[in-house]
């Protein structure tokens, strides 16, 4: 049945998000191994409307569930990851596995031998070296809506053949070979929206930086970025300088926790200022691992955020804030530099020495 004007994408955003499903491989009323079924028929027909009884989806590879929990934040719904405080996930990846979901149709039976499981990748996913990914999704009650054990992809090589994938159901033997592109992840890490934020370089016009005992302003002079004070100060590389304005520019991280969660020393916090009216506070510090033998400068560098504005920069202060209010971020390490710099790490590199300083003698000629 084709979908009516309500799309999987506005269910996503507008909150009425299509995530349950009618996943039926034999579940409840039919039998389990659906050998009538017709090929080239979708494998979920009429999925839609019975996507917005979905509460959580569950990807368990390995024995291992990643789950993805339904939250609304007065009129706002998202999904978020539940082992990262329900972290928000990519929408537009929720909403691809949606589609292909909706559009699988069955191409033809495979194997019925549990023992030919593992070359099609339909085996039991709670096996230590199971290849294959259970996916399920449940409503408000936690009772499954449906579940799909989903395998490898078939290579094909004509230019335009569509994708297929093998899969199998939970309660049935007989695998299928399905026409779809739906593509499994059950790494939490590929479902992270990474972005934090993407302020450009030429908008910084001051970031005053504390760190330790040490105090560090720099101002945008002449559309020259420059550190302004202390006065007496070392020679230093203009590209270190420009770093620092470019530190809040395609910010992402690389994992995420809530805020209130542990961590260790604070290493320094900045203020950058824009040009028109955003203040943007980074505090970073370093991993809290009390027990970790790595040297200090290699544990992790974490980050929180604070965001306000006025005037023009009022509603870009409020949307930043409201996406990173609550979390704190670990970063790559080599942002520490240009969010919370020392004076000596502005400085340009030391040249290198010369290989070899021994210098080479004649030898004297001797005399007779």
């Amino acid at each position: 049945m084709a979908m009516k004007v309500r799309t999987l994408g506005a269910l996503v955003v507008c909150g009425a998000v299509a995530l349950g499903g009618g996943w039926y491989f034999g579940l409840r009323t039919t039998p389990s191994e659906q050998n009538s079924v017709e090929t080239g028929k979708l494998m979920f027909p009429d999925l839609a409307p019975r996507l917005q009884q979905a509460m959580k989806i569950e990807v368990v590879h390995q024995g291992k569930p990643m789950v993805i929990d339904k939250s609304q934040i007065g009129t706002q719904v998202r999904w978020g990851l539940a082992d990262r405080g329900e972290y928000p996930v990519q929408e537009t990846k929720l909403r691809s596995m949606l589609t292909a979901l909706t559009e699988l149709r069955l191409v033809e039976q495979r194997t019925s031998e549990p023992d030919q499981y593992a070359q099609l990748g339909v085996e039991d996913p709670n096996a230590k070296d199971s290849t294959s990914n259970l996916v399920r999704v449940l409503d408000a009650s936690g009772k499954p809506i449906v579940a799909l054990i989903v395998g490898h992809r078939r290579v094909r090589t004509g230019g335009n053949a569509p994708e297929e994938v093998y899969v199998r159901s939970p309660d049935g033997k007989t695998s299928w070979l399905a026409q779809g592109s739906l593509d499994i992840d059950s790494d939490p890490q590929v479902w992270l929206d990474r972005d934090v934020m993407n302020i450009d370089h030429s908008r910084i016009a001051e970031v005053d930086v504390k760190r330790g005992e040490e105090t560090l302003d720099f101002a945008r002079i002449n559309d020259k970025f420059a550190l302004t004070s202390p006065a007496d100060q070392p020679k230093l590389d203009d590209y270190k300088l420009e770093d620092v304005s470019r530190a809040l520019e395609l910010l992402t991280f690389d994992d995420v926790q809530p805020a209130g969660a542990k961590l260790g020393d604070e290493v320094g916090r900045s203020v950058f200022t824009t040009s028109d009216g955003l203040r943007v506070t980074v505090t970073v510090y370093h991993s809290a691992e009390s027990t970790d033998a790595r040297p200090r400068a290699s544990r992790d560098v974490l980050a929180r955020f604070a965001i306000a504005g006025s005037n023009k920069a009022k509603a870009e202060a409020d949307r930043l804030q409201a996406r990173v209010s609550g979390w704190t971020y670990r970063i790559g390490a080599w942002k520490e530099k240009s969010l919370v710099p020392a004076l000596n790490d502005l400085q340009p590199p030391e040249p290198e020495k010369p290989s070899g300083s021994a210098t080479a003698t004649t030898p004297q000629a001797t005399k007779p």
